[in-house]
């Protein structure tokens, strides 16, 4: 009897180990950078002691907050919902995206955060501006006295 080699079948099989590897790295690596990114423009809100959260106000309201923020530059920031902050809009665009929010959701909180190093001139135009819209209702923000 001769020796007869067994056939072997081919298989297509993709090894998955290397991509699992490369996933854990980049897993990795977003968890070690995300606390060092910045989400907002960075103010120095005055403090009061009657202060309320954001988060109760919204609980009285169904609306998401939109959160308009002035630096001490007088640049302007926009958020809508806790989101990312838009930075370094012009005035113009600032009303226009929150014109289109409240058309979206009416019952939206409309908040103005300003430096406390920003001149008072740079909040009252914001504010002007907001009301020229048609912004019914502005707040203001500030941070909770510690005591």
């Amino acid at each position: 009897m001769a020796y007869q080699p067994k056939k072997r079948k081919m298989t297509a099989e993709i090894n998955v180990v290397p991509y699992i590897d490369v996933m854990l790295v980049l897993l990795i690596i977003f968890m070690v950078t995300a606390p060092f990114v910045t989400q907002g423009v960075d103010v120095e809100l005055p403090t009061t002691q009657t202060a309320k959260t954001v988060a109760d106000l919204s609980s009285d309201n169904s609306g998401a907050p939109i959160i308009v923020e002035v630096d001490q530059d007088g640049n302007l920031g926009l958020s809508v919902d806790n989101g990312d902050m838009l930075r370094g809009l012009a005035l113009n665009d600032l009303l226009t995206r929150v014109k289109a929010e409240l058309q979206l959701n009416p019952k939206s909180l409309v908040m103005v955060g300003g430096d406390g190093r920003v001149p008072y001139s740079f909040i009252i135009e914001t504010l002007d501006a907001l009301s020229q819209a048609g912004v019914g209702s502005v707040g203001l923000m500030t941070e909770p006295l510690d005591q």
